[in-house]
């Protein structure tokens, strides 16, 4: 493999807290072994319309503290061909680009290996997700972030519910990956939480509801991933409220309000350790990886096997404790 003289950095799919803290560590990583580093702006949709700026150390002053992504992100369904791939490769090559770091999920991931492999072009991949779900790495960026987001909002909401007798439902992020929803409902002692990865039905929930009201609690808070079976926060909101008339029932849909804030301690570090580590990769002659975290070392996946790797599972353990905690 050549020496690497230039690297390209981008953030492709949803935004995540801790994108901009890992931009920074891979400018002045780069920039600290002797390279250039240029940021493409709106992810591959940039790569393919020719927007890229070179960056130095003072292009990522105070940026550690801010969420989303300075360089942007955009969908880009040109990059899905052949001939859309081939175009963003030649405008690389324009620029004196060769080697890449890509920051973002799964898609992200899928993009930068077809790239790497047709036009052999060295590419290291950051797991950027709030959903947590990719295989090779224990927390992804903005995870601890959205979550630290979500129980904010329950611990708020929790007041309220409690004020007024109130069951609130609460949906979080989530259409594949329950990881939010688990973790976050865990953490505000909700008294049920609803998984795409594990069916509970109406019925089950209402006895839990049930038992819970025979105990005499004054409230209750329901957490649901918008990717559970059961049809959304809104649908399971009406199935309960035909059983329960007594309680006067309330939805919070949190949407996109998970994305966005300063990131936590613990992504701007994580960003940084894997910005860094992306960068060292390269350097190294390492290409088509992530860099992950596994039990707090640094560990590289070959990309193929983090995309088709369906093995990622929330912990069964988890899953057991919140339930047990709820009675």
């Amino acid at each position: 493999m050549k020496a690497i003289k230039k690297i390209g950095v981008l953030t492709s799919g949803g935004d995540a807290p801790g994108m901009n803290a890992c931009i920074r560590a891979v400018v002045r990583t780069g920039i600290y072994l002797g390279k250039e580093v240029v940021g493409i702006k709106q992810g591959y949709q940039g790569m393919v319309d020719r927007k890229f700026v070179n960056m130095d150390s003072h292009s990522v002053c105070n940026i550690i503290q801010l969420g989303g992504t300075i360089l942007k992100t955009a969908r880009c369904d040109e990059f899905r061909t052949y001939e859309g791939r081939q175009k963003a490769y030649k405008n690389l090559k324009k620029e004196g680009i060769d080697a890449l770091v890509a920051i973002g999920g799964d898609g992200t991931f899928t993009g930068a290996e077809l790239l790497s492999r047709e036009f052999d072009i060295p590419v290291i991949c950051v797991p950027g997700t709030i959903d947590n779900d990719l295989y090779g790495s224990d927390f992804t960026l903005g995870y601890d972030t959205a979550n630290n987001t979500v129980i904010e909002a329950i611990d708020k909401i929790r007041d309220t519910a409690a004020s007024h007798d109130r069951l609130f439902f609460i949906e979080v992020m989530g259409r594949d990956s329950g990881c939010i929803a688990l973790w976050a409902g865990t953490a505000g002692g909700a008294e049920a939480i609803l998984l795409p990865e594990k069916d509970t039905g109406i019925e089950d929930l209402i006895q839990k509801l049930e038992k819970g009201a025979d105990s005499n609690k004054s409230s209750s808070i329901v957490i649901i991933a918008e990717g559970d079976k059961n049809g959304g926060a809104y649908h399971v909101a009406k199935l309960v409220k035909e059983k329960f008339q007594f309680y006067d029932i309330k939805v919070t849909i949190l949407g996109h309000l998970q994305r966005g804030g300063s990131p936590t301690s613990f992504d701007r570090v994580l960003a940084s350790r894997l910005g860094y580590a992306a960068v060292k990769a390269l350097e190294a002659g390492e290409t088509r990886k992530m860099v992950g975290i596994r039990g707090n070392r640094v560990k590289l996946t070959d990309l193929v096997e983090s995309i088709n790797n369906n093995s990622f599972k929330l912990e069964e353990d988890l899953m057991e404790m919140s339930t047990i905690l709820t009675i």
